[in-house]
Formats: structure tokens, C-alpha cells, sequence
């Protein structure tokens, strides 16, 4: 593989017409090939001196198989230039990871650098940093192009925003929930307009409902965070550390990923195990060098990452035994909680309506108080630094109405907590997929007392 990697060369450039109607100047890499084998790259500046540009195009290799066909990726951009056309748009600025991803299938690494995607009516556009070299050209292989800034001269990020859209003559789309004050006005600033408008909550909306390829993807992610939590138990002995143990099941996980989507960037995935009764108590809670003793409990946390999309499992498990009758009792609680939460999902059902009803069940048994978050989330473009479709959570104060297509979380989460009968924490979670007859889990790994305790 490196062999042949190392024996492309150039064999020619390919120029193609400008984004926006400015000279560009084509500087090839290379220009003789020492064999027949063809590789493509291509290097032009967009503005400002051909040696330090403030823009560039830079293709180099060639573009990856996207996640999903392109029928997919054109459904999501015509949805989106129908709500522009709706609301007088003529252009969209996208800075969010997830919504450039969802819209273009690249998923950067910003590193304080911004990123952009810019949606016309007729052109999809990245804005992207040249410290990434090709990546950007590689990775969006459904974009129309991608324009590279360079370090070279202060806010060329806000150079090839004015060069994609300073010529619009209508409104301008933005993430409000994205973008800082400063960007917006650096924003405006570039398009001569200060009448930008909100389009991250739309595109929320549009991205809540998923597709069937997006589902399929899920549901992969799903069958390998099973295997996540397999490993996480497999290895689960006296003695072992937090850390060792996550890091297992993250090498277990990214190596089913790798088998399973060979085209896809390895990234992401990872693991948190969470022990005894202190570090157990938040759900989001890092691994630690903690040594594990017979007795504790465990939450397992295994979250594969496909693409830019998440899956998650978590469960409670317990080592060689449960050490007292309160903590059996309040584990098998939270365990009724999960199931029936995973009832009550169904269309029609309002999010806030699931938890009030979870309420009730843990008020009955005066555990209430114990409770730290809310019953669920979204799935799709996420990860634990972007992407939060924050009007599908079950919450007290989410009145979204459950639909088909719509993929959620069941994780009901306790916190008893140290120095209390039954101290540390506790949560099951689920990934249900609603339908029009209802809803079904697609996590396979078992939970509940009768399943996870762990027998040396």
C-alpha cells in the first residue's frame, strides 16, 4: 500500500473555471511523471500573489467515497435551498462542525482556525485552512469546490467568505447558535449587508428527522458499541484500571470501524469507564487510573464514532457482586425506568410528556432528587464537541412531538450520592429508532441485575 502510494506522481493538471469570476493563477507540484501511473494535483491561487496568497484551491490525491450517495447529499442541500427560497436567502455561511459535515461530508479539525461551507443557489463551497493541505478537497467529494485561506495575512477566513458571497445581493444565512458576536460581525462586515438571519435552528429541524441511510449507518454504530461494551466487561477484573479497560474497548470498537467502513476516516471513537461510588456519579465523567475492587460498580460508556456519527451504550454493571440491598434496589429502579421509557417512545408522544411520566416513577420510590439529567437525546451528526440537536431531548421543557424517522436515546441516569445507602451512579442506555408502528432499541447488549454481574 505505502509502495504504491509513494510511486504516483503527477501526471498533469486540470484546470478548472473559478468559483467567482476572479484570474486565478495555476501552479502545478510537479510536472514530469518517472511512471505511467497517474495521480492527480493541482495547486491555484485565487488572489493576492501567487507566493504567500491570501487564497488558494489545493487538490492533491484523489476525493474519497463519500458516506452516503449522492442522492442523500443532494436531498439535504435542496432542503436547505428551499427554506432559502422561502425566506429570501440568497446565500448560507456554515461554520458548525456538524452542519458541514452534514452538507458536505467533511468534518474538520479546527485547531482555532475557523471553517466554513458556503450553500447559492447553484454552488456548494468549503472554506477551509491550508494547514490541511488537500484534506478539505479530498474529504467533501460532493462539494462543487473548496476554497483554501492561508495564515499569511489576518481574517483571509473572512477573505473568501467576501469572495463567495460579497457579491450577494440578498439576505445572508448564518448559525446564530454558532457563529460568536464577532464572527457575525466580521460576517457582515464581508457581504456589505447587516440583515443576516438565523438558519441554524431550520437546518436543527431538517437534520432531527433521519434518513434511511443515516438510520443504517446508526444502527451499524450500534452493533459495534455492543461490541464496545463486551470488552469493557470481558476485562473487567480486580485490579484493572478505568483507563486500561476504556482503552481496550476503544481499540476493539476503531478496529470494527476500519474493517467495516475502509473509506472512512478513523476518528473519534472512544470509551469511558466509570467506577466506585465517586466517579461513577456524572455522566460524563473521564477515566481515571482508578484500580477496580470487587463490589464496585461499574458504567460502561462506549461511543463509536462512523463518519461524524455517533452511537452510544452505556450500562451499570457491578463486579463479583452487589454490595448491599440499596444499591440492588436502586439499579433495578433505574432499571424499570428504562424499560419503561422505552415504551412511552412512540409518534405522536410529546419529549416533554416522557419525562414527566419517568418522574413520577422515581418520585413514587423517593428518588427523584437523584436524578441529574434529562431521559434522551438525538442521534445523527454528533459527538461529544458538536452537533447537539437540542430540540429533541426528553425534557421537561421539549414539547417536540415524536415522529417516524426521528432516532433517540433511552438513558434514564441515577446519582446516590457518597456516604448514602447505595452511593454512586447509575444508567442504562438504549438507542431506539421510531417507525410508524412505534419504536424499536437497536443496542443489543443486555441489562439489569440478572446480566451484569461480573464473575471472576
Amino acid at each position: 500500500m505505502f509502495g504504491r502510494l509513494v510511486n504516483r506522481c503527477v501526471s498533469g493538471v486540470v484546470r478548472r473555471q473559478p468559483v467567482v469570476g476572479t484570474r486565478r493563477q495555476v501552479v502545478p507540484l510537479m510536472s514530469q511523471c518517472s511512471n505511467s501511473a497517474s495521480y492527480h494535483s493541482k495547486i491555484t491561487t485565487i488572489s493576492s500573489s501567487s507566493e504567500m496568497p491570501k487564497l488558494m484551491t489545493y487538490e492533491n490525491g484523489e476525493r474519497a467515497q463519500p458516506t452516503f450517495p449522492r442522492a442523500e447529499m443532494q436531498r439535504r442541500v435542496n432542503a436547505l435551498r428551499s427554506h432559502m427560497l422561502d425566506q429570501g436567502i440568497e446565500g448560507v455561511l456554515l461554520t458548525s462542525m456538524h452542519n458541514i459535515k452534514y452538507f458536505s461530508d467533511y468534518l474538520y479539525c479546527s485547531v482555532g482556525r475557523p471553517y466554513g461551507l458556503v450553500i447559492t443557489m447553484d454552488k456548494v463551497v468549503n472554506i477551509a485552512a491550508l494547514v490541511d493541505s488537500g484534506q478539505a478537497w479530498r474529504r467533501s467529494p460532493v462539494s462543487d469546490d473548496v476554497v483554501i485561506y492561508t495564515d499569511w495575512h489576518r481574517d483571509n477566513f473572512w477573505s473568501a467568505v467576501r469572495h463567495l458571497l460579497g457579491n450577494a445581493s440578498g439576505k445572508i444565512g448564518a448559525e446564530f447558535d454558532h457563529i460568536p458576536h464577532g464572527g457575525k460581525l466580521k460576517l457582515e462586515q464581508a457581504v456589505s449587508r447587516d440583515d443576516t438571519v438565523d438558519v441554524g435552528i431550520p437546518i436543527m429541524q431538517m437534520r432531527i428527522i433521519k434518513s434511511p441511510e443515516e438510520i443504517a449507518l446508526v444502527t451499524e454504530g450500534a452493533r459495534i458499541a455492543d461490541l464496545g461494551a463486551e470488552a469493557v466487561a470481558s476485562v473487567s477484573v480486580e485490579g484493572a484500571m478505568e483507563y486500561e479497560i476504556a482503552q481496550h474497548a476503544t481499540t476493539v470498537m476503531m478496529r470494527e470501524v476500519a474493517k467495516s467502513f475502509p473509506d472512512s476516516e478513523i476518528r473519534d471513537t472512544w470509551s469511558w469507564v466509570q467506577s466506585g461510588p465517586i466517579n461513577s456519579d456524572g455522566a460524563h465523567n473521564a477515566t481515571t487510573t482508578r484500580q477496580l475492587i470487587k463490589g464496585d460498580g461499574i458504567v460502561l460508556n462506549v461511543f463509536p464514532m462512523i463518519a461524524g456519527y455517533f452511537s452510544a451504550l452505556e450500562r451499570t454493571l457491578f463486579l463479583n457482586h452487589v454490595p448491599s440491598d440499596r444499591h440492588l434496589e436502586v439499579w433495578q429502579v433505574n432499571c424499570d425506568v428504562h424499560r419503561r421509557g422505552m415504551e412511552l417512545i412512540k409518534p405522536g408522544v410529546k419529549c416533554c410528556d416522557v419525562a414527566l411520566e419517568l418522574n413520577e416513577m422515581y418520585r413514587e420510590k423517593n428518588l427523584l432528587q437523584y436524578k441529574s439529567f434529562g431521559y434522551g437525546h438525538s442521534f445523527g451528526v454528533l459527538s461529544h464537541y458538536y452537533g447537539r440537536e437540542a430540540a429533541l431531548e426528553l425534557r421537561e421543557d421539549i414539547e417536540t412531538v415524536i415522529q417516524p424517522g426521528m432516532v433517540l436515546s433511552m438513558e434514564p441516569h441515577l446519582t446516590i450520592p457518597d456516604g448514602q445507602p447505595g452511593a454512586g451512579g447509575y444508567r442504562e442506555h438504549d438507542i431506539m429508532v421510531v417507525t410508524e408502528e412505534g419504536a424499536a432499541s437497536i443496542t443489543g447488549f443486555p441489562y439489569g441485575p440478572e446480566h451484569n454481574i461480573i464473575h471472576q
